[in-house]
């Protein structure tokens, strides 16, 4: 009765059942995997949502692009990262998980493939399983820092029709470098692909050891190949739930144009996204740096904190993070991840992540969120790095 697009429905694993029945019977959890910033005690202006209760929200004039309005303020936003983006070449979307959705109508036939980073936040897969197409993944290996697998690359299969880079990529924390853009572009150019850069933790650098003097971002305006850009309020601002998300398209202007009027078609087939949310955009965008230094001051204080008690627990080795909201943790494999988590949950009552969410290549590793209030961070993660150096 229902269609091949959906996956076979898979019971809760070990550490959702573990984990709800902890919480049926009442028992207090620190969880260290906390990603939602109106969760984590982050301090948000008073007045910051009044914008949208203004008159012109009740006023319904759609534009398949967006409010020619809010595309002027996103424009203007990437400005702070000293890019020009022009805003006839944005096109808004509810969030970035539907901007996924219209790029692969786009860019992709039913059963043509996408390439995906490995390891990588586990949504590709079945956002693109939902449009008819394939996720195949290439890899992401670590030597002193996260670097883009090239060999993976180039043994794609014939029908890919683009390549994701996630910059900073969660939960690694590592920008694209502009070495791997300039030799992504030019195996775009050569095999007709377009680059998509998922840049939504873009704002939150955090290694001041950076092989660059600023992290590469925006990259839709400096490749030279089909290319667009996905960004929106959920980390930006630290509001997921207003739901604005962006695409910015860049490339051979003749191209870029095409992919822009494709684009427009198919999101004047929605027009998802609410007037109160775009008439409040400009506001929401000039005053929302105060939530952004709030979320990227609490996670450096919380990095900084991961790598003191790390450097006491030499079992355990903090992977090198560039950018976002996530760090890995390299544990002793002496036992598989999924024991590893669970017993923390059962001995010290800490949620972590286990490397195998993310299809690390191997193990063990655990991913923490850097979002928890700082004094619940502190006072966890010592009995994590010693549960499991034990």
């Amino acid at each position: 009765m229902f269609s091949d697009r959906l996956p076979e429905h898979a019971e809760p694993n070990a550490l959702t059942r573990a984990l709800a029945r902890l919480l049926g019977a009442g028992i207090p959890i620190v969880d260290l995997t906390e990603s939602n910033p109106t969760r984590a005690g982050i301090p948000y202006p008073k007045e910051l949502l009044a914008p949208l209760a203004g008159p012109r929200a009740l006023q319904y004039e759609p534009h398949p692009r967006g409010l020619a309005s809010a595309r002027e303020a996103v424009a203007a936003d990437h400005a702070r990262r000293g890019t020009v983006v022009d805003p006839e070449h944005v096109v808004l979307a509810a969030s970035t998980s539907e901007a996924y959705g219209w790029l692969f109508k786009l860019l992709c036939n039913p059963g043509e493939c996408v390439l995906v980073p490995r390891p990588s936040y586990p949504l590709f897969e079945l956002l693109a399983r939902f449009e008819g197409i394939r996720a195949e993944p290439y890899d992401l290996d670590y030597s002193t820092r996260w670097e883009i697998d090239f060999a993976s690359i180039e043994a794609a299969p014939a029908d890919a029709r683009a390549v994701l880079v996630v910059s900073p990529n969660n939960p690694t924390g590592s920008y694209v470098s502009a070495r791997e853009v300039e030799r992504l572009a030019r195996l775009c150019r050569l095999r007709g692909w377009a680059l998509v850069s998922d840049e939504v933790f873009a704002d939150y650098p955090l290694d001041a050891t950076l092989d660059v003097t600023a992290p590469l971002t925006d990259l839709a305006t400096r490749a030279d190949c089909l290319s667009f850009t996905l960004a929106g309020f959920s980390k930006s601002l630290g509001l997921p739930q207003l739901k604005l998300g962006w695409i910015v398209a860049g490339g051979p202007p003749a191209l870029r144009d095409q992919a822009l009027s494709a684009l427009e078609l198919i999101a004047d087939s929605y027009l998802s996204v609410g007037t109160p949310v775009q008439v409040a955009a400009p506001l929401l965008l000039a005053r929302g740096g105060d939530v952004r230094n709030a979320i990227h001051a609490r996670t450096r204080t919380n990095l900084a904190c991961l790598r003191e008690s790390a450097a006491g627990t030499p079992a355990c080795e903090v992977l090198r993070v560039e950018g976002g909201w996530s760090a890995v943790i390299r544990v002793p494999a002496s036992r598989s991840e999924e024991e590893i988590v669970l017993d923390l949950l059962d001995r010290e009552r800490v949620l972590v992540h286990p490397g195998y969410f993310f299809d690390f290549a191997s193990e063990a590793y655990i991913v923490v969120s850097l979002l928890c209030p700082p004094d619940i961070f502190a006072g966890a993660i010592p009995r994590v790095l010693r549960a499991v150096s034990s």
